[in-house]
């Protein structure tokens, strides 16, 4: 079997897939364009992207490997119809920690009591003089609305629960999440009352056409202006500028963004948003790290490396993206 990474991501997977191989096998590494003069004889292309050029230069392509969950960069209609193509997860747990400490840390406003005090300012009620501050809500009993319950969904479902919160969940395909300890399964019929009676709402959608700005003007004016919003999906999947007016106007008392509308393209500094997110002291932003964790790469190492067994074998991959109809 010949294996080709391709781009950083990928290439930095390799060492770590090379560990749990069960094959033998030999691997070229290369970036997403050169990669291309070395897929004659490639048999497995690791990669976050699949275009057209890379089809027409592999005819013994028998598996197009996404080392992540998203398909945003892969052509589909490009993949051979005799190869599979599949992605990868293991970033749920990572995903959901983050949301919940996010929580905590935007609700109990960690990062403005950690300036004061390193200023000598006590913002609390061991201050002399000035009267406590408001205290805060607990996560406890609070709502928590999940669009996007899948995998990471599911995930913070479990770790939400044990912090006694109460849960509402969106999904399309409901019958796959019947019996979950939910307050609330729906699919998207639902979505106006989740907004609704969320105290926090994390978006952990993939970007598809049906999901593109799912969340605008409308849908954001709908949730309560104490109400934080998660997005640990994609950034496409809410409306950019009816987020910031919401943020900016206190129609919307918070958001944690670690997916963004613009990424860097060379070395220079980005801001991740034509939008001034960055102005705004009730935004959390971080730079797409929710998943950022060993155990993530270290779970998708480990299904690499099955999925390479597999293609070899001629067996369906797991996690196989079904063709286009």
């Amino acid at each position: 079997m010949r294996v080709a990474f391709a781009g950083i991501f990928s290439g930095s997977l390799e060492p770590r897939v090379r560990a749990h191989l069960s094959i033998p096998c030999e691997v070229v590494v290369g970036d997403e364009t050169g990669i291309v003069s070395e897929m004659a004889d490639v048999d497995v292309l690791v990669s976050m992207a699949f275009t057209r050029a890379m089809a027409a230069a592999a005819p013994r392509l028998k598996l197009v490997q996404v080392p992540g969950a998203g398909l945003d960069r892969v052509d589909r209609a490009a993949v051979p119809a005799g190869a599979w193509l599949a992605n990868a997860y293991g970033h749920e747990v990572g995903i959901a920690e983050y949301a919940l400490g996010a929580m905590l840390a935007l609700t109990r406003e960690y990062a403005r009591l950690d300036a004061a005090l390193r200023g000598g300012t006590w913002l609390s009620q061991w201050a002399v003089g000035p009267p406590p501050p408001p205290v805060w809500p607990e996560l406890a009993g609070q709502t928590l609305g999940i669009v996007g319950y899948g995998r990471i969904g599911r995930a913070l479902a479990r770790r939400a629960r044990a912090f006694d919160m109460r849960i509402l969940a969106i999904r399309r395909d409901v019958a796959r999440a019947v019996g979950d300890d939910l307050d609330r399964l729906g699919g998207l019929e639902i979505l106006d009352e989740v907004l609704r009676e969320a105290d926090h709402l994390v978006v952990a959608l993939p970007l598809s056409e049906s999901t593109r700005r799912l969340l605008g003007a409308r849908e954001l004016a709908l949730m309560k202006r104490t109400a934080v919003l998660i997005n640990v999906g994609r950034a496409d999947v809410v409306d950019p500028d009816a987020l910031y007016a919401a943020l900016a106007g206190g129609r919307l008392g918070g958001a944690v963004l670690d997916v963004w509308y613009r990424y860097p393209t060379d070395g220079s500094p980005t801001l991740p948003a034509r939008e001034p997110f960055h102005e705004l002291p009730n935004v959390l932003m971080t730079p797409h790290v929710s998943g950022w964790t060993e155990g993530m790469l270290q779970a998708r190492a480990r299904l690499i490396a099955d999925n390479i067994a597999r293609a070899a074998r001629g067996e369906p991959p797991l996690n196989h993206i079904p063709p286009i109809a």
